[in-house]
């Protein structure tokens, strides 16, 4: 996987957590470098960690399943993404303005499940791990901090147009890979 490639992932899937940080920009009043940090550190940290998860999950068992791995990817970031770009079109999403563990955990969490699924398409490409969530972790941060002041400044009309794009590079990416496999794409 190119260095391109995995950028892109990176944003792809920082951007459920981009949005959420827009949110919570929304509901404070003004933002300071301390909720930045914390916001950067939760969804930045969990997106880091999320993909290693998955990746251990996946080389676990990856041996068992090589002959179809190309359709595990293909079917997961097709179904991640597609999800993020239906989420994107729901403006039903609202957040409160506490920095809290008790209001970050579950933000982060839920923001990284797709994290996790990337982590096991990662075992199965053989993806150098280490460096990959390294760069997924840095992206996200850097996302998740900008995203609070983006949400502070310019309000909500961005939030859903960061969700589609995410969700249509991951899908694209997916198609990607199975293409490559079948033979029909060669990068």
């Amino acid at each position: 996987m190119s260095l391109f490639e995995l950028f892109l992932i990176a944003c792809g899937l920082s951007m459920d957590a981009f949005a959420v940080s827009v949110c919570k920009g929304l509901s404070v009043q003004k933002t300071t470098f301390r909720q930045s940090l914390v916001t950067g550190l939760w969804f930045g940290g969990f997106q880091a960690m999320m993909p290693l998860i998955g990746y251990f999950l996946g080389v676990s068992f990856s041996s068992l399943i090589t002959s179809i791995d190309h359709w595990i990817a293909f079917v997961l970031l097709a179904v991640i993404g597609g999800n993020m770009i239906r989420e994107s079109f729901s403006f039903d999403e609202c957040c409160d303005g506490s920095f809290c563990v008790r209001a970050m955990f579950p933000l982060a969490v839920a923001t990284s499940i797709d994290a996790l699924a990337v982590g096991i398409t990662f075992a199965f490409l053989k993806v150098s791990i280490v460096p990959a969530v390294s760069f997924i972790g840095v992206i996200t941060f850097l996302l998740s901090a900008a995203g609070l002041k983006v949400g502070n400044v310019f309000g909500s009309r961005w939030r859903s147009r960061a969700e589609f794009f995410g969700g249509l590079v991951l899908v694209l990416l997916g198609l990607k890979i199975l293409l490559e496999h079948l033979g029909i794409l060669a990068f």
